[in-house]
Order: structure tokens, then C-alpha cells, then sequence
């Protein structure tokens, strides 16, 4: 399957999981975040048993500590405060930072369809960010927390590019997810009850199969490429959250974001 394909397919798993977290999570975001990093992983390390390299994976983890560990933390937060489709929206912002760095220092070719690809991308965000009928559980600060995210993502995307040669996909997938689950657990301080990992067993599921293709995608395809298509998941975060959460009201600007997030990872996808 090409890079291409992979991304959109962690894109789509991508918006799933978050629109699975809100309809599972319960209180508190703390164990939320815990808990789906948690089955990730249980994909990851199944999907890494019949060719496991983890020896050779330890960068992999460090980075994981930086996401999915911090930024999944800030990522459910936004999800509990600002909801599912804005968090998604905004977090679809994160190739503007990811093609920045991969222009400056893995020195990708600078391309114009994939700048504008990427200056589409953004221009979604700033969709979302000038709405104003906001529904009133929307606070800003979730917003906030979601930039945070993005630019989490942003690194590591660049550095799973930067030593993709150093491990095999799934190997370096379960050791960045359990890097997450070790942040996340620091942060929660208690185990989650069973009917907590019952509830948010799909978000967890969605999760780790995200994070196999996403690394699937990076070990084919450079940066500029792979990360605009990743941030498809805003479409797919806006269209389940409309679809299942009716309390989400997605009106004009939130589809308009989600809109140019896709035409922007569009031609990123066919001009390349």
C-alpha cells in the first residue's frame, strides 16, 4: 500500500478515535488517555510479534514521550473542553509546522502545491478559529490545548522521517506508543476501572491502528507529503462528531475548515 493510502487511512482511524473518546470518556481525561494509549498499544505490540526489532527502537521511544505522551494529554483535554470536530479542525494545522521542519532541517523540497497545499490547510484552522455562534460548552482554552497538540504532532512526524531507516514500522509504533502509555500513566495516578476500559476500548483500538499506518507512512513517504494528508482527520473528526454528537452543531465555518483541510491535503496527495 502507498504512503498515500496509509495516510489517509491513519487520518480516517485518527478521526474516529477522537469522536470514540468523547462518546467514552466519563469525567476524568487523565485515565481517558491513559486508557486509549493504553489498547493502543495492545494493537501495536500484536501487529510488531511476527518481525519484532524493539532493540533498535529505543529512539522511537524517547520520541514518544512527546507524543503520543504529551500531546495525547493535551489532545483529550481539548476533546473534553472544546469537543471532537474544532479539536480536530485545529489540530489539522499541524503540516505547517511539520513542512516547516522538514524544509529546514531534512532538507525536503520546497514545492509550491505543497505550500499551498499546506497554506490551505491553515486557512482551515483560521475558518474555525473566527467563528463566532460557538456552542456554549466550546471553550477556548480547549482550542489552546489542541495547538499545543499540534505541535507535538509536528515533531514527531519529523522524526519518525528523520530515522525511519533505523527500525521497522511497527517495531518503532509500539515503542513510541508505549512511551505514551508511560506519560499517561504518570499523569492519571490511578488504573482505570473495567468499565472505563470497556467504554473506550474502540477510541484505543482506532488509536493503534492509527499509529501502525501513520508509521507505515513516514517509513514510504517524506514529510511533505504524508503529514498534509494525515490532517485529512479533520474531515473525518467533523463528519462523525456531526454524525454521533449532535450536541456538537457544526454549522458553516466548522465545515468550511474542514473542507480546506482536505482540498489542501488533496493536492498535497495528487501533486507531488
Amino acid at each position: 500500500m502507498s504512503a498515500v493510502l496509509l495516510a489517509l487511512a491513519s487520518a480516517a482511524s485518527f478521526g474516529a478515535m477522537t469522536v470514540a473518546i468523547r462518546l467514552g470518556m466519563r469525567g476524568s481525561a487523565a485515565v481517558a488517555s491513559l486508557v486509549v494509549a493504553a489498547w493502543g498499544s495492545v494493537v501495536t505490540v500484536v501487529a510488531a510479534l511476527p518481525d519484532h526489532d524493539l532493540r533498535r527502537s529505543w529512539q522511537f521511544f524517547l520520541s514518544g514521550l512527546l507524543a503520543p505522551g504529551c500531546s495525547q494529554i493535551l489532545f483529550t483535554l481539548s476533546i473534553l473542553v472544546a469537543g471532537p470536530s474544532r479539536t480536530s479542525v485545529t489540530v489539522g494545522a499541524a503540516p505547517l509546522v511539520a513542512l516547516a521542519i522538514a524544509f529546514l532541517f531534512l532538507g525536503e523540497p520546497v514545492r509550491a502545491p505543497l505550500i499551498v497545499g499546506a497554506l490551505a490547510i491553515v486557512a482551515g484552522g483560521a475558518a474555525l478559529a473566527s467563528e463566532r455562534d460557538r456552542p456554549a460548552h466550546v471553550r477556548a482554552v480547549g482550542l489552546a490545548y489542541a495547538v499545543g497538540a499540534t505541535v507535538f504532532f509536528a515533531v514527531r512526524d519529523n522524526i519518525i522521517r528523520a530515522l525511519h531507516a533505523h527500525a521497522n514500522p511497527t517495531s518503532a509504533a509500539t515503542a513510541t506508543i508505549l512511551a505514551g502509555v508511560l506519560v499517561n500513566a504518570l499523569w492519571a495516578r490511578r488504573r482505570p476501572s473495567a468499565t472505563e476500559l470497556g467504554r473506550l476500548a474502540p477510541a484505543g483500538v482506532f488509536f493503534g491502528i492509527s499509529y501502525l499506518c501513520l508509521f507505515e507512512a513516514y517509513f514510504r513517504g517524506r514529510v511533505s507529503v504524508v503529514s498534509p494528508l494525515i490532517a485529512t482527520e479533520s474531515l473525518w473528526g467533523v463528519a462523525f462528531a456531526a454524525l454521533l454528537l449532535r450536541h456538537e452543531r457544526v454549522g458553516g465555518r466548522v465545515a468550511l475548515g474542514a473542507l480546506l483541510v482536505v482540498a489542501g491535503g488533496a493536492l498535497i496527495g495528487t501533486v507531488r
